[in-house]
């Protein structure tokens, strides 16, 4: 007994040196992990309204995320992580502006300004109001087979982590479905959907008559070299030319950005140019959150900036549920943190679907819809304005007039002219586990 006793012990010994050893040499990567723990949990718990334990459980649940302890403070609403003790991190939720990872400069007592809203409910049905929708009967669709789709959603759900799927034809809701835990009510984050809001912001400037995609972007750090060239259109379309690494699994420039950056907007801005603008296509969060930044200065005051997603677009459509987060100086990280309910993603969709035109108020020109889905220079096909492309057939069997809205972990809403179809799905994998072409084509051909 004694010397398995002993045994033991020099197993565990040697264990916990290993882990001491692998924790010291990547301690540079515990900030990120840390990070990326305390923000979720953080928005988790204080916007989408989930515990701790479901959370654990769930989106914080992979490696090595779930590394990281979480210890989670309800009355201040703050959220604090560390890795054995080490590199400890705390993200704050303030309401009206979601969490944010903070640093300890950060002053969290200090007030803070938040977006004005106007969540007016209206008495029209669904999508355009808060009442249900008209009952309507569309003899073209085959129920059966979108049935047997959306469960095909839902299959095997521990390996494709399907949350809710929603499927919309000629503006109408013709199925919906959540997984145990979810309602229409549930706020799902749509990552690297925020781009396409925040572009989106950038198309209604353009209907408004105050900006012009073409200009040069005017930022102090590029007047005096190359850059200065670079304009606003070439920063929707992935084309910069800016030196920028979109790896989520390492000490990369999107980690460092969102898990360490005080002002998100400026690390794109201090890339150096490896290309010429249109040379190379490469997808970057940095240039979003730099777009953030552009957006900023196109107005007097840091409130006009705050409010203006929401007078302009947000509550404009109804969209209540939406909300779009802050970094620590006051910016929105348009490359990842919006969270919404899937009914009011799918009107993000159904904006587009329609051109712009809400019920008859034209939120912006018709001409965008087609700007954002012509492909980027040298994108495959794969890429426009801030929304993915199924130009070069990258689903083959989904159809090629097809552009959507993607996030992390397999976050969509599809859009689909030529089937008057948006398609919405979240999750939390992508497209390592869930087939979204064969999800897409069963969906297709339940419209006769």
């Amino acid at each position: 007994m004694k010397r398995i006793k002993k045994i033991l012990g020099i197993t565990l010994l040697v264990l916990c040196t290993a882990i001491s050893i692998g924790a010291v040499l990547n301690y540079p990567k515990l900030t990120v992990l840390t990070g990326y723990s305390a923000k979720n949990m953080c928005s988790s718990i204080f916007i989408a309204d989930r515990s701790y334990e479901f959370t654990d459980a769930n989106d914080n649940n992979f490696s090595p995320v779930n590394l990281a302890d979480d210890e989670v403070n309800i009355k201040k609403k703050s959220v604090t992580a560390s890795v054995f003790g080490l590199k400890e991190r705390k993200a704050v939720y303030r309401e009206g502006v979601g969490s944010v990872l903070v640093n300890d400069d950060f002053d969290i007592d200090a007030p803070y300004p938040k977006p004005v809203r106007n969540k007016t409910n209206k008495n029209l049905p669904f999508p355009y109001g808060d009442l249900p929708q008209k009952d309507t009967v569309f003899t073209e669709i085959n129920l059966k087979t979108l049935q047997k789709a959306v469960d095909f959603g839902f299959e095997n759900i521990e390996i494709a982590k399907t949350r809710s799927v929603m499927v919309l034809y000629k503006n109408q809701i013709i199925a919906e479905r959540y997984a145990n835990g979810y309602n229409a009510s549930s706020r799902f984050l749509g990552w690297s959907m925020t781009k396409s809001v925040l572009a989106t912001l950038f198309g209604i400037r353009e209907f408004e008559g105050k900006i012009n995609l073409n200009q040069k972007t005017t930022l102090d750090e590029w007047i005096n070299d190359d850059r200065s060239n670079i304009t606003i259109d070439h920063l929707l379309h992935m084309n910069s030319g800016l030196e920028w690494d979109e790896d989520y699994g390492s000490l990369s420039d999107v980690n460092l950005m969102l898990f360490e950056a005080e002002d998100m907007t400026i690390t794109q801005a201090k890339k150096k140019a490896v290309a010429q603008p249109n040379e190379i296509w490469n997808y970057s969060s940095g240039t979003t959150n730099l777009l953030s930044g552009i957006l900023r200065k196109q107005f007097e005051t840091h409130q006009e900036y705050l409010d203006f997603p929401y007078k302009a677009l947000i509550d404009r459509i109804g969209m209540n549920s939406m909300i779009l987060e802050m970094d620590m100086s006051g910016n929105y990280v348009g490359s990842s943190y919006c969270w919404a309910t899937t009914r009011d993603w799918a009107k993000f969709g159904l904006l587009y679907l329609n051109e712009g035109n809400w019920n008859g108020d034209q939120i912006f020109d018709a001409k965008w819809t087609n700007y954002v889905r012509t492909p980027a220079p040298n994108s495959e096909g794969k890429y426009g304005g801030h929304f993915w492309l199924n130009a070069g057939g990258f689903y083959p069997d989904a159809p090629r007039d097809m552009f959507s809205v993607n996030g992390f972990q397999g976050q969509r809403v599809f859009i689909i002219p030529s089937k008057e179809l948006v398609i919405v799905r979240f999750g939390l994998i992508g497209d390592a586990g869930f087939d979204f072409n064969n999800f897409l084509k069963q969906i297709v051909n339940a419209i006769d």
